[in-house]
């Protein structure tokens, strides 16, 4: 089991999707990414993805200066 930690600091909609996703794409069942962003939308955005992607919304934490959303991989069809 692998952790992806993606920094999509100071970038905005769509940018810390569009990193979740280069992550997802080398990630595998099991696999947790970790998103840290300062864009206010990433949190709903992430949760949305999950719900779409069929993938695991863990937590979301406001360390002051970002946000980190972590994310279990459980959407990928073997």
């Amino acid at each position: 089991m692998a952790t992806f930690n993606v920094n999509s600091i100071g970038t905005a909609c769509p940018g810390p999707i569009t990193d979740l996703i280069r992550a997802y794409k080398k990630a595998q069942n099991g696999d947790m990414i970790v998103l840290v962003a300062n864009d206010p939308g990433v949190v709903p955005d992430a949760k949305i993805w999950c719900e779409r992607t069929r993938n695991e919304f863990v937590s979301s934490k406001d360390t002051g200066d970002s946000l980190e959303i972590t994310i279990k991989v459980t959407g990928k069809k073997a």
